[in-house]
């Protein structure tokens, strides 16, 4: 049993290994080759260029490159290019704005590459390339504009970089895509702290105007209300007494209630006053006694 595995075992690994030095083999023969997407192989012989295949799948390199294609994997040499979009993203860059201040633009763009074998063969550092052009085009575009116009409208700056990079870095099998201005600062921090005095300063007066204005408009509030109710204080003033003038009229017309409502009124004064009362018994002669007593 255990020979068995071992044997076993033995022959797996070894049809394992022969597949790959098979396969290996035509693929170094050129009878087949496996593209990726987003890829292209460039084949170069005695260096030469003699084909790109950029289509993903399996290709056979005798029907692409011809006879070549047999000789090419021991003559020649392969390139592999990696065809996906990539991103690059410049930090402040020195643009001097037309009043003379410092500013640092930072710039984000894309690229893809549209020719492999220029990619490759006309530019030793493409990608280095086009990063130092995109600085320039935006130094040299970007300079001497309003410092307003470099704060807000960036929108129409990303197309001018864009528009003057694009046709300089096709020679090189490269292409921009998006291309927009991220970021505009002040790179002079003198100029930045006086800015910021400035800002604090103008922050200061308009909390300041805006306090005294609300006080103005409350003063104005108050002494609007109160000239309302001095007016209708006068006004109840007025035509007070008419009013209690004819209440009492109504109730004189009836003598019982008129005597009911004095009396009434004499009560609550002697208690709202604290009048001391003295009572008289019934039956006495008070005024002889008092006649007496002189």
């Amino acid at each position: 049993m255990i020979i068995d595995i071992i044997l076993f075992l033995a022959i797996f690994i070894g049809l394992f290994i022969t597949e790959k030095v098979f396969l290996g083999f035509l693929k170094f023969i050129g009878l087949y080759i496996i593209v990726k997407e987003k890829e292209t192989l460039v084949y170069t012989f005695f260096g030469k260029v003699i084909g790109e295949i950029d289509e993903p799948g399996i290709h056979c390199l005798w029907l692409k490159l011809g006879w070549r294609g047999f000789f090419v994997n021991m003559f020649g040499k392969k390139y592999k290019v990696d065809m996906r979009l990539d991103q690059e993203y410049l930090r402040s860059l020195s643009v001097n704005s037309e009043e003379g201040a410092p500013m640092g633009v930072g710039v984000w763009y894309e690229m893809y590459i549209t020719n492999a074998s220029d990619y490759l063969f006309k530019n030793a550092n493409p990608k280095g390339s086009l990063a130092t052009n995109v600085g320039n085009s935006t130094v040299r575009s970007l300079s001497n504009l309003p410092l307003e116009k470099l704060m807000i409208d960036r929108h129409t700056m990303s197309k001018t970089v864009r528009s003057e990079v694009s046709e300089k870095s096709q020679k090189w099998g490269y292409n921009i895509g998006s291309c927009y201005i991220r970021k505009v600062h002040f790179r002079d921090e003198h100029m930045v702290k006086q800015i910021e005095s400035k800002v604090v300063n103008r922050l200061r007066q308009v909390t300041s105007a805006i306090n005294q204005d609300g006080q103005n408009q409350v003063s104005i509030i108050h002494e609007t209300a109160e000239k309302l109710a001095a007016i209708e204080f006068g006004r109840a003033a007025t035509i007070r007494p008419n009013i209690i003038g004819q209440a009492l009229q109504k109730i004189s017309e009836d003598s019982d209630v008129a005597k009911a409502l004095f009396e009434i009124l004499e009560t609550e004064e002697i208690i709202n006053n604290n009048i001391l009362l003295e009572t008289i018994p019934s039956g006495t002669q008070i005024m002889e006694e008092l006649l007496v007593t002189k």
